[in-house]
């Protein structure tokens, strides 16, 4: 039974999109830190261990500088971390409604880098108000930050989408996500958690202006992924022992505009000049090829598609 759990795993893993990667890696953090909490907990003779809760800090994101600078890991870790059952549930859950979205509308090449930018952003507010506005808070973990720029961007991007609510029925997805802002708002107040509220608030912040300059040709997750793709490489040729490459399809960062036009653009010289071999424009051509990639894999490509890929590089 566990053999065929771990295989679905991997097969998701391997060919899900990046949401459900990033769910994996949440769900694989949580599975791991409890399992040592049990541990810990039956070692210590049934009662809880403080070693566990010194794990923990150690991966989460502290309010101290000092602290920051030392376990600079924690920048990452804090977001992929969470320690009770209906935390990472309730952020799973959004993640996988509003990750959807997002990765319909904008691409799944977009997700992780608006995961990571969010849960910095949500820390960066977490750590302005634990040291000058007076909040307390020690340390802060989960992705709830990383995941409300997420749900703002889905409704930034799409405010008269329907979801179908459970005893509500048909809702837009701009109350929605208002009456979630709303909620991490009125809860400021309560002084147990005021800093992860904020950071909450610092995350959908982000969501919002990424959006905003994303409609205008702005793409803030370009660096990023152009980023992972020179460590992949430099992991490819370096480690993995790959030193011929094959050809790494390019990413094209369009506007959700611009990608509709070129789309249309291509749909539409497909019926002209119907004796001419390639009837479609470079331009075309190569959107097409890319928009393939991105639904299919660079294996689907047929060999003249690769080939006229490869050229293009």
């Amino acid at each position: 039974m566990f053999q065929s759990i771990w295989d679905d795993v991997k097969r998701e893993f391997s060919h899900g999109n990046m949401v459900s990667r990033l769910i994996i890696i949440n769900s694989g953090f949580f599975v791991a830190i409890n399992i040592v909490r049990l541990v810990l907990f039956v070692a210590n003779g049934a009662k809880p261990d403080p070693l566990f809760y010194t794990l923990v800090e150690y991966l989460s994101i502290n309010a101290s500088g000092w602290l920051v600078l030392t376990r600079p890991w924690t920048v990452i870790t804090h977001m992929f971390l969470h320690v009770d059952f209906l935390h990472i549930l309730a952020n799973m859950l959004y993640l996988y409604w509003f990750g959807r979205i997002v990765g319909d509308f904008i691409g799944n090449q977009r997700i992780l880098p608006m995961y990571l930018m969010g849960g910095l952003a949500g820390a960066l507010i977490y750590f302005v108000s634990a040291n000058f506005l007076g909040f307390k808070g020690h340390y802060a973990l989960g992705a709830s930050a990383a995941v409300m720029a997420i749900v703002t961007a889905a409704g930034a991007i799409a405010p008269d989408y329907i979801m179908r609510l459970l005893f509500i029925g048909d809702v837009k997805l701009k109350y929605i996500v208002a009456v979630l802002i709303f909620l991490d708002l009125i809860s400021i107040a309560n002084s147990s958690n005021t800093g992860g509220h904020l950071a909450h608030l610092g995350g959908a912040l982000f969501g919002f202006l990424y959006i905003f300059q994303l409609q205008r040709g702005n793409d803030w997750t370009k660096p990023v992924n152009e980023l992972f793709a020179r460590v992949g490489d430099w992991w490819s040729y370096h480690v993995a022992g790959n030193e011929k490459k094959r050809p790494r399809p390019k990413v094209v960062y369009r506007s959700p505009q611009a990608a509709a036009k070129a789309k249309s653009s291509a749909a539409s010289a497909k019926g002209n000049a119907a004796s001419d071999p390639n009837p479609l424009g470079y331009q075309e051509q190569l959107d097409a090829i890319l928009d393939k990639i991105k639904v299919s894999g660079y294996e689907s490509l047929s060999s003249e598609e690769k080939e006229f890929f490869i050229q293009c590089q």
